[in-house]
């Protein structure tokens, strides 16, 4: 593991991470557009956190922070590269992140569908709350 590096999205790497989710993520989001890591990235530039070896994009997360809570999106390892250790070290520097920002408790956004990611999840710590459901409105403009 150790020629696995972790470091903030460039606004040079977005492009490669819409790319790369398309493989790796499951599902698509409404705002997985140029337009919308861009925002991310203007809003908070260390949210998206990558993971690469020998130079290759293997994995990502979005750790954001709103000030409140801790937020975790878009955990996607390269399938070919799963089981590595590759998502336990984003989830770990998302943390770290997390801690040095004063976060006190994350939560993460996992399709009940992903059934193959709730072992991750569930080893990294996580847990689902069945007291809560998860209400939305897409916005247009």
């Amino acid at each position: 593991m150790s020629d696995l590096r972790i470091d903030a999205a460039t606004v040079a790497d977005l492009p490669a991470v819409l790319d790369f989710w398309k493989v790796a993520a499951e599902g698509a989001s409404i705002s997985d557009d140029l337009a919308g890591v861009e925002r991310l990235h203007a809003r908070d530039p260390d949210a998206l956190l990558l993971a690469r070896r020998g130079g290759a994009l293997v994995g990502t997360v979005i750790a954001g922070f709103d000030g409140w809570r801790c937020h975790l999106y878009r955990l996607a390892v390269h399938p070919e590269r799963r089981r590595q250790g590759i998502g336990a070290a984003l989830l770990s520097a998302a943390e770290e992140r997390f801690s040095a920002l004063g976060g006190r408790r994350a939560d993460a956004m996992v399709l009940d569908r992903n059934t193959p990611a709730h072992g991750a999840w569930q080893a990294g710590g996580y847990h689902p709350e069945d007291h809560w459901t998860r209400w939305v409105k897409p916005l247009n403009g």
